[in-house]
């Protein structure tokens, strides 16, 4: 019988385990950490009965994702939820805009920006479906709906903040340019939109949901289906060589790249072993969890029912923000996202108190406390703010990068998303997933379609050494 061990046990490695369990290989997950999950961890971080997600939040991709549509997570227990609105912008003076999933709708209350809204996103959520399908797939394939995917790219390849022109009033282009700097780098560079097109489309096509009871859910929910096949768990060892996994025919490697390299030690290829260990890693994240009496107080109407708030102001504010941050230097008023999960699911709540998650865009590795500059942030936007904290629990760069090894210095998103790694991480090769090792594969979110808790990495990695088998 075939055998297989994965090494972590993030979204991405369970996803390669049950998709190779699925086609009847024996599989066994190794896992550092006592927990499994990796970045689909929740629990109690300020007060009892009060539920955070530890690093994935919202999962704008994860109900329409091939992986979760193969193997029913829902079936397996996995209930989405969402807000009222998936998400907002406020700005000064009361002012903002907010995203529902409805274009028209989203436009409607757009002004002068509702027409470029319409154009830009229109047609790209009515064809989301087949883009999605594309994007979530290695860059290098054979396209089914080559129009549809070359729509997504003519306006994916301009800089973030040129395609805000696009939107012709000071709400609708802080809309959008809130959903582009989810790609922590500069808005001015090329393919600065490449992450905030598809983002947005999605919000509209399928939405920005949580899952029912923390992000949490969504690891339980791949347990139990991986169970059905038998996989075996095994957690808090670190492997540190390949030598260590007993000979399988298959390894799945959910780590960096760096990592990856460590690992595979002089088996790897030196050319990819070099490019390995020359990938990129972005910008870190300071994360803070609050627990907040009644809810935040936010000035801005239409933020008080979105699942996913962005602050940091205009386009030119949040531009040079994310420029300081790229550039090593920490803004005095950083790109925060905010995160009201409870509006969605009310399982997260206990008596008054509601759990709120945020976190700052700060440079890579960043060694200060950004505390008090995402709590002014929010007091910016929600003038009473700081009378309603109950408790906090702060997590800074290198706290992150310990809690999930694959987090470099605070980098969530697993690697700058340049527009080199964009189109070929983590290395340029026909197969990305490939280390250069038979039988050994790298399925983190350091390869395509990227970030998120969609599986999609590991389903895709699995799927290749299926095929090579």
């Amino acid at each position: 019988m075939t055998t297989a061990v994965v090494v972590g046990s993030g979204p991405n490695g369970l996803a390669a385990a049950l998709t190779l369990a699925a086609a009847g290989v024996r599989v066994r997950v190794v896992e550092a950490a006592d927990v499994l999950g990796g970045g689909t961890r929740s629990g109690e971080l300020t007060l009892p009965g009060l539920i955070h997600d530890e690093c994935s939040a919202m999962h704008p991709l994860g109900p329409g994702s091939a992986f979760a549509r193969r193997f029913d997570l829902a079936g397996a227990g996995l209930t989405w939820r969402w807000a009222p609105a998936e998400f907002a912008h406020p700005l000064d003076g009361g002012r903002g805009a907010v995203v529902v999933r409805s274009v028209a709708g989203t436009a409607a209350g757009l002004g002068a920006g509702g027409r470029g809204w319409q154009r830009v996103f229109g047609p790209l959520t009515e064809r989301f479906g087949t883009i999605s399908e594309e994007f979530l797939q290695p860059v290098l394939h054979l396209p089914r709906h080559p129009f549809h995917l070359a729509r997504l790219g003519a306006y994916a390849g301009l800089p973030a903040t040129l395609l805000a022109h696009r939107f012709g009033s000071p709400e609708a282009q802080a809309l959008w340019i809130g959903a582009a700097a989810h790609a922590f780098r500069p808005l001015n560079s090329l393919a600065s939109s490449a992450i905030g097109v598809p983002l947005t489309a999605s919000a509209h096509a399928f939405g920005w949901p949580v899952a029912e009871g923390g992000s949490a859910a969504i690891r339980d929910a791949v347990l139990v289906r991986a169970a059905e096949y038998g996989v075996r768990f095994e957690t808090g060892r670190r492997v540190t060589s390949l030598d260590e996994l007993g000979g399988p025919d298959l390894v799945m490697l959910d780590t960096s790249p760096a990592a990856a390299a460590r690992i595979a030690g002089e088996r790897m290829p030196a050319g990819v072993r070099r490019a390995y260990t020359r990938y990129r890693h972005g910008p870190g994240a300071f994360k803070v969890d609050y627990a907040v009496e009644g809810g935040v107080p936010w000035t801005h109407e239409g933020s008080r029912s979105a699942c996913t708030v962005h602050l940091g102001g205009s386009v030119t504010e949040i531009a040079a923000a994310e420029q300081d941050v790229a550039a090593g230097r920490m803004p005095e008023r950083p790109f925060v996202l905010v995160g009201q999960q409870y509006l969605a699911d009310r399982t997260r709540s206990a008596g008054g108190g509601h759990p709120l998650y945020a976190y700052a865009h700060v440079p890579a590795g960043y060694t200060g406390d950004a505390t008090e500059a995402i709590t002014a942030q929010i007091e910016r936007y929600a003038p009473g703010f700081r009378d309603r904290i109950l408790a906090v629990h702060v997590r800074s760069t290198t706290e992150i990068g310990r809690h999930n090894e694959n987090y470099v210095a605070g980098d969530i998103v697993t690697g700058a998303n340049d527009p080199w790694q964009l189109l070929f991480r983590p290395r340029a090769a026909l197969d990305p997933y490939a280390t250069g090792v038979p039988g050994v594969y790298l399925c983190s979110a350091a390869t395509p379609p990227g970030a998120g808790a969609h599986g999609m990495c590991g389903y895709n990695a699995a799927r290749r050494a299926l095929a090579r088998l």
